[in-house]
């Protein structure tokens, strides 16, 4: 073997692009070390190979387990090209310089969800994922290929003189870097958390994809999207494609989160505005365009630069109601052609197309804290009407029922503290983020007001328990006709008794819905 020829090491799995790649390394002058079925694909492609037995002289063993993990791969790979005596050891011991790896890791099926299970131990890559942490450590001199994708960039630098240039390497070496680190965070989740209940012992996530956008909160605020692979199923923002519009901004984000996991959970045609965070607007009709007109009128001051999330796909009638005001972004399962040229006149405006809806699994919840992560199962809790406590006032009807479930579903979807008002299947009203209960409920009658809305015969729905019986008596004198609430107050007594003397169906659903 020639130790002046550079060489190549090559172990995939993806043989996507692999014959390009040796190619491109036979026409530098590379040889190439290969492993198993790798070096057969190659030989068969007609490309000089010598097996990596061959060059250790030890054969692979113990079922293939060890086949790359010898002293002369890795000392190939760390070797410092810049140290006269890394250089003069491995000359005296024979070893060849590696100047490039390119390697696939052995997938992997790790999951959140794994904890208990039997962990798949023969599935966990050990010398690939060895391999690559050495070459991308030693990315100053060797070139590290963990993604098919990036052959054609390295083959296109391997063809021209000065070689792969050293931007590219550690470009690469960031590249593989992430990727064992997923990796590895899928194979620490497989064993399973070891803290309480579902929640992990330590936090190990990994966000491999990276997004900008145009600020943060603020202008003067730098902001980035870091995507996690998705769990089965679920729709999320990750996987939505944005059609058209400027650039997404990280309250977008968070608007578009606040609208679509609303909206997921609603079932016939459904249309949710949102504003900084909360819902200002939501309502189920026959139609979609019926939905967002109900929708709008709840409060069509805040509804102006708003978010719009849609259960269906949107027809042109719904789009042209849309494009008739100041809308910052619109996400849906799918656009009409007709939809989508109504938008189109709109060349601002966000349209992002989410595929299918699919209710989320259960999964976790992130917020930073300095210092560290607030970590929680996320709240997937939907409306049980066989949870309901009567409390007091006349039974309620399946068409009150219907009425109180869709309110509390938004409620749900509303910062804490939270009233809703609804009729039917839609918003007339809602109070949100306020320091009390009281101030909520009377923001979100004074917001029917201003709308126009009558609140006689309306539904009210709270996040949290009464802690005293002033909501029932404000909801009886703007003539509600039915509360639910999660009750559990030791003042429950002073608001059953406020019901009963107002006449208003009280329900106690022993959830609380709080958002902060």
């Amino acid at each position: 073997m020639n130790s002046k020829k550079p060489t190549a090491l090559i172990s995939v799995s993806d043989r996507s692009g692999l014959e390009d790649l040796a190619a491109a390394l036979n026409e530098a002058g590379y040889r190439i070390l290969s492993t198993g079925g790798t070096a057969r694909f190659l030989e068969k492609s007609g490309f000089p190979v010598e097996s990596l037995s061959g060059y250790t002289g030890f054969p692979e063993m113990l079922d293939g387990r060890v086949k790359s993990l010898h002293p002369k791969i890795f000392a190939g790979l760390l070797a410092r090209r810049d140290d006269p005596e890394h250089l003069s050891e491995l000359s005296a011991a024979g070893i060849a310089p590696i100047d490039l790896v390119a390697v696939n890791l052995y997938p992997f099926p790790g999951s959140e969800d794994g904890a208990g299970e039997e962990v798949p131990l023969e599935s966990i890559d050990i010398g690939g994922a060895a391999l690559l942490r050495s070459g991308a450590k030693n990315y100053s001199s060797v070139t590290v290929l963990s993604d098919p994708a990036r052959y054609p960039e390295v083959i296109a630098e391997l063809r021209s003189p000065g070689g792969v240039s050293l931007p590219t390497r550690r470009k690469l070496a960031a590249e593989a870097f992430r990727l064992t680190a997923r990796y590895d965070r899928a194979v620490a989740a497989a064993f399973g958390g070891g803290g309480e209940g579902s929640l992990p012992a330590a936090l190990v996530e990994a966000f491999p994809e990276s997004r900008p956008l145009r600020y943060g909160e603020n202008h003067h605020q730098r902001a980035e999207f870091y995507c996690s692979a998705p769990p089965a199923g679920g729709s999320s923002l990750a996987s939505a494609r944005q059609l058209q519009g400027k650039q997404l901004s990280y309250n977008n984000l968070l608007d578009l989160e606040s609208a679509l996991a609303l909206v997921l959970e609603l079932g016939g045609p459904a249309a949710v505005i949102v504003k900084h965070n909360n819902p200002c607007g939501a309502a189920e009709e026959k139609s979609l365009r019926a939905s967002y007109l109900r929708a709008r009128a709840t409060d069509p001051d805040s509804a102006f630069g708003s978010i719009v999330a849609f259960n269906r796909e949107v027809d042109g009638a719904t789009a042209a109601e849309v494009a008739s005001a100041f809308v910052e972004a619109v996400i849906a399962p799918a656009f009409t052609p007709e939809a989508k040229a109504t938008f189109l006149r709109k060349k601002n405006l966000r349209l992002l197309e989410s595929g299918t809806f699919s209710p989320r699994p259960p999964h976790l919840s992130f917020r930073s804290v300095y210092g560290g992560v607030l970590v929680q199962e996320a709240d997937l809790i939907l409306w049980d009407p066989d949870r309901l406590q009567p409390a007091a006032g006349p039974a309620a009807s399946p068409e009150l029922l219907e009425e109180l479930a869709f309110a509390w579903a938004v409620c749900k979807h509303t910062r804490s503290n939270a009233i809703v008002l609804g009729r039917g299947r839609a918003t007339v009203g809602i109070g949100a983020g306020q320091m009390s209960r009281i101030d909520a409920a009377r923001l979100a009658f004074e917001k029917a007001a201003r709308a126009g809305l009558e609140t006689k015969n309306t539904v009210l729905a709270s996040d949290a328990f009464f802690p005293f019986r002033d909501v029932v008596d404000l909801a009886a004198e703007q003539g509600v006709r039915a509360i639910v609430q999660p009750g559990g107050s030791i003042r429950d007594g002073e608001s059953i008794a406020a019901a009963e003397e107002h006449g208003i169906t009280l329900l106690f659903t022993s959830i609380r819905h709080f958002r902060h």
